[in-house]
């Protein structure tokens, strides 16, 4: 299959869960098809009234033609797009190349998405970007081929705000960045829970209830790890035992060292990356409903839900996990892996599974 990838993101250094799941499904489906596959990169900004009409995130007039250029040159038998955003771009092959299979990949429910980032802060941007998107969106769902979606969760979302839902499921995925196996040694006593995320709306609003909540009445210190969350280290450390690291190079130390993992997320759409992190570091995790969302029954199981303060007081008091546990790695092998994408890919697109192994 002769396939074109189209993303708005920079996947090669990818900073954030967004663009580190673009990398994994990039990496995939070039172990699937090797050089039938293209790589495209939409870039630019459309004028405000256009933006509206769902000209967003590079999506443009001009990167429509671009896209359907890059199409006719590769001859390609599909487009893959990287976000359910880039709705402008699959109308626009659509019209030009009605036999080419558009794969739209949803990364969210990006309409819910920006809802909830609306309501957190208010304001005529906000809504401008909620139009914009939901506008990409419903064009997505109206000329993809095949949509995609992370979890049942958000296929039930498309399906209530466009009358269409996903054709196949695919979780959250991470290339693997753990340093093998580490040693079965105890934990030091002063273990720190570890909050890993970057500074959007739910993950700020997260934290920032964890260190009015909870971590005031916890003899636990919590490290707060992300690109942009250096923001919050005034506020956030006006709790005593919480210390904002902000961005970091290397993630596997923090987490060894780490006793748990929490994750009190209250809103967005998608799967939260954390969590696949966490099981790959073989990490257990004590979170939110919000934060399981899409992940399997003995995922949620196997960790702490939390529902409110006291939940996550009980859960960081009892007694600290193994350092590594196995059983939390074996999840993440079995269904977030990169391995584990290859063979839905392989699926969804109906190649050979016998180069998945």
């Amino acid at each position: 299959m002769r396939l074109l990838f189209c993303t708005p993101t920079e996947i090669d250094r990818p900073r954030g869960g967004r663009a580190m799941l673009a990398r994994v499904h990039r990496d995939a489906l070039a172990a699937l098809v090797g050089r039938n596959l293209r790589m495209h990169r939409v870039h630019g900004t459309a004028g405000p009234l256009k933006r509206l009409l769902g000209q967003v995130d590079g999506a443009t007039q001009s990167q429509a033609r671009s896209v359907i250029a890059a199409v006719e040159a590769h001859d390609a038998e599909a487009l893959w797009l990287d976000g359910s955003n880039l709705g402008y771009l699959a109308a626009a092959v659509r019209r030009a190349k009605p036999e080419v299979r558009i794969i739209t990949f949803c990364h969210n429910v990006e309409a819910r998405f920006f809802l909830g980032a609306l309501r957190r802060i208010p304001g005529a941007r906000a809504a401008g970007v909620l139009i914009g998107n939901y506008a990409a969106e419903r064009l997505a769902m109206r000329h993809s081929s095949d949509v995609v979606a992370l979890s049942d969760r958000d296929d039930a979302g498309l399906r209530r705000l466009y009358g269409r839902g996903a054709d196949h499921i695919l979780p959250m995925a991470l290339t693997d960045q753990a340093d093998g196996t580490p040693a079965s040694t105890p934990l030091d006593d002063d273990a720190p829970l570890l909050f890993v995320g970057g500074a959007f709306y739910a993950n700020q609003a997260g934290i920032a209830w964890f260190a009015r909540h909870v971590a005031p009445r916890i003899q636990i210190p919590t490290h707060v790890v992300g690109q942009g969350m250096d923001a919050m280290r005034a506020s956030l450390e006006n709790t005593a035992n919480v210390r904002v690291l902000g961005a970091v190079d290397r993630l596997a130390p923090l987490y060894d060292r780490a006793r748990l993992v929490i994750a009190p997320i209250f809103d967005g759409s998608g799967m939260k990356t954390k969590v696949a992190e966490a099981l790959m570091f073989g990490k257990h995790v004590a979170g939110t409903a919000e934060a399981f969302s899409g992940y399997a029954p003995d995922v949620v199981a196997a960790n702490a839900l939390c529902t409110d303060a006291k939940d996550f007081i009980t859960a960081v008091r009892a007694p600290a996990p193994p350092a590594y546990d196995p059983a939390m790695r074996a999840l993440y092998e079995r269904d977030h892996s990169p391995r584990a994408t290859r063979r839905r890919l392989a699926s969804i697109l109906g190649l050979d599974q016998t180069s998945c192994s």
